[in-house]
């Protein structure tokens, strides 16, 4: 995909133009300037913001990583068992014997 040249841009301010009319073109211009000010404000914030917490981690942090290296050869514990559920109580079976049909009176 290559990059927007001359005679798309011309296509496009055509487009636009003709859809929003020379009076209200001015007016969506400064609005997408000013939406797309505020959109590199507030990008450039995140990554200030991303970067000063990164710092603070890094200052935080102990010098050898803070992690103990285990013997070689061994497996760290296993995480405890959640205690095991009580037995469900099942139903009594159903009567297995041939049932009579009841006698008409």
């Amino acid at each position: 995909m290559g990059s927007v040249g001359t005679p798309e841009i011309l296509v496009i301010l055509l487009v636009a133009l003709l859809l929003f009319g020379p009076q209200k073109l001015p007016e969506l211009g400064r609005s997408l300037a000013k939406a797309i000010k505020e959109f590199k404000r507030a990008s450039a914030e995140l990554q200030e913001t991303i970067e000063r917490e990164v710092e603070d981690l890094k200052k935080d942090a102990p010098a050898d990583g803070g992690v103990k290296p285990l013997p070689r050869g061994t497996l760290p514990p296993p995480p405890p068992r959640p205690p095991a559920p009580p037995p469900a109580e099942s139903p009594p079976p159903p009567d297995s014997s041939p049932q009579k049909p009841e006698a008409p009176e």
